[in-house]
């Protein structure tokens, strides 16, 4: 599938069928006793210099594969690869890898030049090449002047930094990070995303991230693997994820999205129509996925949706109700109409002019209409 929207940088080794897989899992299970099942015969590829991030629900799968990459816990069958070689057996401080975990796991009694340089004097190296080294970390992560301080005399934001710099010390093939800025604020948070990524540039280095956070993903990804159940359901760019989604869940885990479930009842060429539950009629432009009859859901995300007064006298699709809710955020306006049969649809504007004339407010009757290109059809 061509993509859809650019992503961060001209970079899809992933689109060459020549290009081999820096990481590879092949069919990987991961059981705890006889009753739980972590990672379920996954197989996934990543690339090197790739920034790809792990994304799902808590308990899905995510860390546990991380920490089968890192050496923290073996598969209980399949293979784990890297750069060719099998890891089976190999523990975690002979792999060409180093984990940042979300708690910085830092040194509270040890300034922070002394953090950097714990794992480079554990390997022993020779100290004038500790000391250069720690020095690039400390002005690659801007902390130069805070070389003396201790871990509790900095931020939140300045404690990740020293774990950053700690797990990059040592120069790793591959960065593994485990939820790295969920203690952060959000606008710190925002913030750091943007440092990870030009840091990760300018490395060159592979980074594997875990979070839960969709818009962290979409904003750091080269691609996204959304898991559930130990299962990776799709991997593709972020822009893929949002407005391709190849399943139900996929679609409602990554932002909002209004679902209208019916049945395919005509298809001609590109294009079909769909009947939903109440015996509205949509008319909707097909993907590769689409069956030409049998139950779908028609999955439109708020944005792509218009709300009026009226019935646009070109609307292709369209739907009416009532006004239920209405949040002015600032830069957009959500709002929630309510369908006489009781659903709910949500929409969002974008706030481009100062005033509004005729705003619709709670308790009227207003109109939602979208495109035929402005869903995707979901057929599981």
């Amino acid at each position: 599938m061509a993509s859809l929207g650019s992503i961060r940088r001209d970079f899809a080794p992933w689109a060459n069928p020549d290009e081999k897989p820096f990481i590879r899992f092949e069919n990987v299970t991961k059981s705890f006793g006889s009753q739980t099942t972590a990672v379920d015969d996954l197989t996934l590829s990543i690339y090197e210099r790739e920034f790809f991030v792990l994304l799902g629900p808590s308990g899905c799968g995510k860390t546990t594969l991380l920490r089968m990459l890192g050496g923290f816990e073996q598969p209980t069958s399949g293979r784990v690869l890297l750069d060719g070689q099998d890891l089976s057996g190999v523990p975690p401080y002979r792999r060409p890898v180093n984990m940042m975990f979300q708690s910085y796991a830092l040194f509270p009694h040890m300034s922070v030049e002394k953090n950097i340089a714990f794992g480079l004097k554990q390997e022993g190296m020779p100290k004038a090449q500790i000391g250069e080294r720690v020095q690039r970390m400390l002005k690659l992560v801007k902390l130069e002047k805070y070389a003396s301080r201790k871990p509790h005399q900095l931020s939140g934001g300045q404690r990740q930094r020293v774990a950053l710099a700690r797990a990059l010390a040592k120069r790793p093939k591959v960065l593994l990070l485990d939820e790295p800025l969920g203690a952060l604020d959000k606008k710190l948070r925002e913030e750091t995303q943007f440092e990870l990524m030009d840091l990760q540039q300018e490395l060159g280095l592979t980074f594997v991230i875990v979070t839960h956070d969709q818009d962290e993903a979409m904003t750091m990804a080269d691609r996204i693997a959304v898991m559930d159940a130990g299962k990776v359901l799709q991997v593709a760019t972020p822009a893929e994820i949002y407005e391709a989604p190849n399943s139900r869940f996929v679609a409602e885990f990554i932002g909002n999205i209004n679902i209208f479930d019916g049945q395919i009842v005509e298809k001609t060429g590109s294009a079909a129509r769909i009947r939903d539950k109440s015996g509205t009629e949509f008319q909707i432009a097909l993907g590769s996925n689409a069956q030409a009859d049998g139950s779908a859901g028609l999955a439109v995300r708020p944005e792509k949706l218009q709300i009026t007064r009226e019935r646009p006298a070109d609307a292709v699709n369209a739907i009416d109700g009532e006004v239920w809710d209405i949040a002015y955020m600032g830069d957009l306006t959500l709002y929630n109409l309510k369908l006489d049969d009781g659903r709910i649809i949500k929409i969002s504007t974008i706030n481009s002019r100062r005033r509004v004339e005729d705003a619709l407010t709670w308790h009227d009757r207003a109109w939602v209409s979208f495109a035929p290109d402005a869903g995707v059809l979901l057929t599981r």
